[in-house]
């Protein structure tokens, strides 16, 4: 146990501590703290534990933890670029403190893109793609890849030989494009650290429903558009549906209608233009206001527009 503990010590100060990169662990660490609280506390909420106090609200208004992410963030923000480099425990501090902040506000990624409280529901799921996918890169990031190949940078620099590398990191750029514009979305995120997966994906298939696919196939290659709808049933489908169970298994079920397919309720509205004063009933003889005057209205919205000026331009109730 001594010398196991005394290896990952060693490797901890090795490979993290030295090379600078302790704030970007502390960071990971946070996000997925606040990401795996999180998720605990919502899925308690709505198991409707007694004792876990809920949501937080302020008189009737229910504030998001997304919220206390951008205060984290900023919060964080603000003092890591005030804290000089001198002195990096704070700035561990801080990194962590800014993880926080972003698990938080990527778990509710979902609501912030479609602007709808989405949380449950299948596009929901797209708050838990968020989170892998900052913490995929956090951790490529951390075992020392480089974004594009970018790895002698620095030296390319000092001997004056930029052009080749310059190059290389511009046609990585069009790879990745090409890459995501096929809806290739990981391969994409990967391929930014391991260029040789650009090349895959630019060369491979789009998938039927991708922008590329939009405007190269269809009508024009149809033969490539019914192999990638065949390729996407044979090998998207199931990956997705593997996928649907892991995310359930670590943040819950998303099984809530989708607002977008929630029927339409029915609503009259009054007409734009007011009923007339006039010397005939709006519905049968004898029938008067209060004040005396008669209402009607000449056109063939008359009963309804008799109605909402009786009711100072309220709808009826539909029944």
């Amino acid at each position: 146990m001594t010398t196991y503990d005394s290896g990952l010590h060693a490797w901890f100060q090795q490979y993290i501590v030295a090379t600078g990169r302790l704030p970007l662990f502390s960071f990971l660490v946070g996000l997925l703290a606040a990401f795996v609280g999180i998720r605990v506390s919502v899925r308690l909420i709505r198991a409707k534990v007694r004792w876990w106090p809920g949501n937080v609200r302020l008189g009737g208004l229910h504030v998001h933890h997304a919220v206390f992410g951008v205060a984290f963030m900023v919060a964080a923000g603000i003092a890591g670029l005030a804290v000089p480099d001198e002195m990096p425990g704070w700035r561990t501090v801080l990194a962590l403190v800014f993880g926080i902040g972003t698990g938080l506000v990527l778990d509710e990624f979902a609501l912030i893109l479609h602007l709808e409280d989405v949380y449950w529901t299948e596009r929901g799921r797209t708050s838990v793609d968020a989170v892998f996918a900052a913490v995929a890169l956090s951790g490529m990031v951390l075992i020392g890849l480089r974004p594009l190949g970018l790895y002698g940078w620095g030296a390319a620099g000092r001997e004056e030989g930029t052009t080749g590398l310059v190059v290389a990191v511009v046609g990585s750029l069009l790879l990745a494009v090409v890459t995501l514009l096929k809806g290739k979305t990981w391969t994409g995120l990967v391929g930014i650290f391991c260029p040789p997966l650009l090349v895959v994906g630019a060369l491979r298939l789009s998938r039927p429903q991708a922008p590329w696919a939009r405007w190269r196939y269809g009508t024009r290659h149809p033969d490539n558009q019914r192999r990638a709808e065949a390729r996407e049933r044979r090998l998207r489908v199931p990956m997705m549906a593997a996928k649907v169970r892991v995310q359930e298994l670590l943040a819950g079920r998303h099984d809530l209608p989708d607002p977008r397919h929630a029927p339409a309720q029915r609503t009259l509205s009054c007409p734009a233009r007011p009923a007339y004063a006039c010397s005939r009933p709006w519905t049968s003889p004898g029938t008067r206001q209060q004040n005396g005057r008669w209402i009607y209205e000449k056109n063939r919205l008359s009963v309804v527009k008799s109605v909402c000026a009786h009711n100072n331009g309220a709808a009826p109730p539909m029944t």
